[in-house]
């Protein structure tokens, strides 16, 4: 699970905080897949082509993803995990099998892979620099392999960075360059990109501004120009991400790359886990980038389009939460594709606001919630409700998020209800001992969603995510025996 870095500006002080085109202009989408219940693959392509976006960037090369994008016309940036970076950097071999089973096989069934992303924030300050030796070598061999099959002008390769590989002297945009314990790495990477006509690939994240610190202006993050302007010589910035994108400008020229090809492979706001996680936030900031892109002005240091991907498209419930509660709610559509808030991509002639996802299939119309004769001082209850929430989401619950005005009961009933749903309504999902009931009477309320979970994909992610294991079925015995 990565974590979010970045840095912004503000007056004389530099505040670190923890923060992802090829051909086509304009928005795209990241399509992340870390779900208990994914939806079909197919109604994930409809999805995006009802809201025309054009492009969409992948964090790996699953096929069934890639199946589904064949014919679609999206374009598309295929991932390589960092894990398989070793694998990749020691051998042109590997990297070549790679290449023909993730991409030339996709592109002979008509995928229109137009990049090929090496890692995902690699050298993030977390992994104690686990990939420093391993990225660029598997950069320059993944490029090799398109080029051996004969790919290498028409798929570019990038790597998409975290926004703490640069950091300000000054804290100011001007002050930009590449953080010194990487920086003779970096300009190898950058010399690269630059040689083969492939762009350089960054993720900013405002809000973790927010998330980060508390006495952080609130209106810098957002491009309403509600915040005290910033003045860098001349160059004024009202908002968080221009001065955080012209600190990689300078950077780069600083190191003789000015002019290197940037995408903002990452950029979004999530709904819920956080008081500074909400509806309004989310579309508050993604409809201002989205409006701030939309007239070709840029940044200043970089007039002109910017090239960028929404992060994301739809929310994940396994996601790792190390980062924070919010890392399951980033996307734009809920996990059963409703969109969360009127947002106007701009992608289509109508200017129309998001359109959710067609056909959906839905399991049975029932909950399980806290039995009205259980009691709170039950001495199993804080242990049944940690093992439910450990095994599914509680991430809506808590101080300032959607499902923060619950009583306990109905905490305890959203932490039982998102176990049964997990586990596709089964019968021994919701035993909880004398302290779990079903009912078909819906306990959700205007602001909290008690979920009823989408049919099964494929068996392979109910096997993975959706099935009681054994391990599940005895403890909640041996909690039934306590």
């Amino acid at each position: 699970m990565k974590e979010k870095m970045g840095w912004v500006s503000w007056g004389p002080r530099l505040v670190s905080l923890f923060a992802m085109v090829c051909t086509v202009s304009g928005i795209g989408a990241n399509w992340g897949t870390q779900a208990t219940h994914p939806l079909p693959s197919d109604t994930v392509v409809k999805l995006m082509k009802d809201n025309g976006i054009q492009k969409v960037k992948l964090f790996d090369a699953n096929y069934d993803t890639l199946r589904a994008l064949g014919g679609s016309g999206i374009e598309v940036m295929v991932g390589i995990p960092n894990e398989m970076l070793a694998s990749l950097a020691g051998s042109i071999e590997a990297a070549e099998k790679w290449v023909e089973k993730n991409v030339s096989s996709h592109m002979r069934s008509n995928v229109k892979i137009s990049c090929v992303s090496v890692g995902n924030e690699p050298f993030l300050k977390t992994y104690n620099g686990s990939y420093l030796q391993t990225t660029y070598p598997a950069l320059v061999n993944v490029y090799s392999a398109l080029s051996n099959a004969g790919l290498g002008n028409q798929v570019k390769v990038t790597v998409p960075l975290n926004a703490d590989v640069y950091e300000s002297s000054t804290g100011l945009p001007s002050g930009g360059d590449f953080r010194t314990d990487i920086h003779g790495l970096m300009l190898k990477i950058v010399e690269f990109l630059s040689e083969k006509g492939s762009p350089f690939t960054v993720n900013i994240y405002p809000f973790i501004s927010l998330y980060s610190d508390a006495n952080f202006p609130v209106e810098y993050a957002f491009f309403d120009g509600n915040s005290s302007p910033v003045n860098d010589g001349g160059m004024v910035y009202s908002n968080m991400f221009d001065p955080n994108h012209d600190a990689l400008v300078h950077a780069l020229q600083k190191n003789g790359y000015g002019n290197l090809p940037i995408i903002v492979g990452e950029i979004g706001w999530p709904t819920d886990g956080d008081r500074n996680a909400n509806s309004e936030y989310a579309r508050r900031f993604n409809q201002g980038f989205m409006n701030h892109i939309s007239g070709g002005k840029g940044t200043p240091m970089r007039p002109g389009s910017i090239d960028a991907y929404i992060f994301s498209l739809i929310d994940e419930d396994a996601k790792s939460i190390d980062p924070g509660n919010f890392e399951r709610h980033w996307g734009i559509f809920t996990f059963d594709g409703l969109p969360k808030y009127t947002l106007i991509l701009g992608t289509t002639n109508s200017g129309a606001p998001l359109v959710r996802a067609a056909d959906v299939r839905y399991l049975q119309k029932k909950w399980c919630v806290m039995d009205l004769s259980a009691k709170l001082d039950d001495p199993q209850l804080a242990p049944s409700v940690s093992y439910a929430c450990g095994l599914a989401d509680c991430t809506s619950l808590g101080y300032g998020t959607t499902c923060g005005n619950l009583d306990a009961r109905g905490n305890i009933s959203y932490a039982f209800n998102s176990y049964f749903q997990k586990n596709n309504q089964r019968d021994e999902a919701c035993k909880f001992p004398n302290l779990s009931t079903m009912t078909k009477t819906d306990p959700s309320d205007e602001t909290c969603r008690f979920e009823i979970m989408i049919q099964p994909y494929h068996a392979g992610a109910e096997q993975r995510f959706g099935s009681l294991s054994l391990a599940s079925v005895l403890i909640l015995i041996l909690l039934t025996a306590l």
